[in-house]
């Protein structure tokens, strides 16, 4: 089993305020061995770098052949350079829990905002270019070079607990699942500055079994990215800032099946339960999706499918219900379903939806999408 947990996005401060665990290698047992960072040169002062004492710990538990415990006392603990935790030689999986994740970018996002220069020290993962060799699609028009800055990251892990964990101040990404399997995402708590852009607070791409529950999420971007090649992903009980759901960009990129949202409130965001596709040649395909008991609050676009992000898309999208949607519209366009010419949205369900604009009728907008609709319907379905 391969485990690879990556904290990154430097420099990067570990918070604590009480003594904590930090890693369990394996479910913690009687007798279970447990590292302290501080005895291995690890100092809670914020200044000191301590990469190397984690990395260390790690690395015992890690080979330990007995369940092994990782704890950190209260304090705030320095990173300076991007941690990477290879889990290849473990016997099982990891739990992280109760800590808080300061990525320390206020400075770029400042300077973001004043649009002078950057300071020196500030991480300059947001640059805009016409030249690099390396760069990823951000809009139409805007490229920056892929220097993508991550606060946890685990990538192609699997048997992973993540809980009670609070992470602030990044500068994109906050938590990152890629290629993994069987992973718990309980009470998590995720926070960007009113001025954050494009920062997401949960990324889950190429993985199955992914469970997020119980958490607060206000971003920039989307609380929950869903990308490619997800599936059996569950959502429930969670507090959110910019929308969830995206299948993003990448040529011939793999389809996104079986993700149920429940039980969410969305809360003055650009966009509530939304579903968009890049146009870019792709045999990908969304489908079998519930979105269920979830409240909007001055949601701008409360639901939306977005088929033509930049340009149409031939990615498949079929077999998406929204049900039990209610709560108030920013616009009084409640409802867009704004589907491709070559491959329509199919079986798309409305149950139970209900949703207000101020004193005015809302609306529903519809382009090349075909469904259903069930029980009180408010705006009036365009199907």
């Amino acid at each position: 089993m391969r485990n690879m947990l990556t904290f990154s996005s430097p420099p990067l401060i570990i918070s604590l305020t009480l003594a904590t665990l930090l890693f369990i290698i394996t479910p913690p047992a009687v007798g279970a061995a447990t590292i302290h960072v501080t005895s291995l040169g690890a100092t809670p002062n914020g200044k000191t770098d301590s990469s190397k004492a984690f990395l260390s710990a790690w690395n015992s538990a890690c080979g330990s052949m007995d369940a092994s415990a990782i704890t950190v006392p209260e304090g705030q603990f320095l990173m300076k350079t991007a941690l990477k935790f290879n889990g290849q030689s473990c016997k099982s999986g990891v739990s992280v829990s109760d800590l808080t994740f300061d990525a320390k970018g206020a400075s770029l996002l400042a300077c973001k905002r004043s649009g002078n220069g950057c300071p020196s020290d500030a991480t300059l993962s947001h640059m805009v270019t016409r030249h690099a060799t390396q760069l990823m699609e951000i809009s139409c028009t805007t490229l920056l070079i892929a220097i993508l800055s991550q606060t946890l990251r685990f990538t192609n892990s699997m048997n992973i607990v993540i809980n009670g964990i609070t992470s602030i101040n990044n500068q994109l990404y906050h938590i990152v699942i890629d290629g993994c399997k069987n992973v718990n995402v309980q009470g998590v708590k995720v926070f960007a500055s009113g001025y954050s852009p494009n920062t997401d607070g949960i990324e889950v791409e190429s993985s199955r079994g992914i469970t997020i529950l119980s958490s607060n999420i206000g971003t920039d971007n989307n609380c929950v990215s869903i990308g490619e090649g997800t599936t059996n992903l569950w959502i429930e009980d969670m507090k959110c800032g910019p929308g969830i759901g995206s299948l993003r960009k990448q040529a011939n990129a793999a389809g996104m099946q079986n993700i149920t949202v429940k039980t969410a409130t969305f809360t003055s965001t650009n966009d509530g339960v939304r579903i968009k596709s890049w146009g870019r040649p792709s045999n990908g395909f969304v489908r079998n999706v519930l979105f269920e008991h979830i409240i909007m609050v001055n949601a701008k676009n409360p639901i939306i499918i977005n088929q033509n992000y930049c340009r149409d898309s031939n990615v498949k999208i079929n077999g998406v219900t929204h049900q039990d949607i209610h709560g108030s519209s920013a616009t009084p366009v409640a409802v867009k379903f704004h589907c491709g010419p070559k491959y329509h949205c199919r079986d798309i369900k409305l149950e139970d939806k209900k949703l207000t604009y101020k004193n005015q009728t809302t609306q529903s907008s519809c382009v090349n999408a075909d469904g259903s609709a069930n029980g009180v319907i408010y705006p009036k379905c365009c199907f």
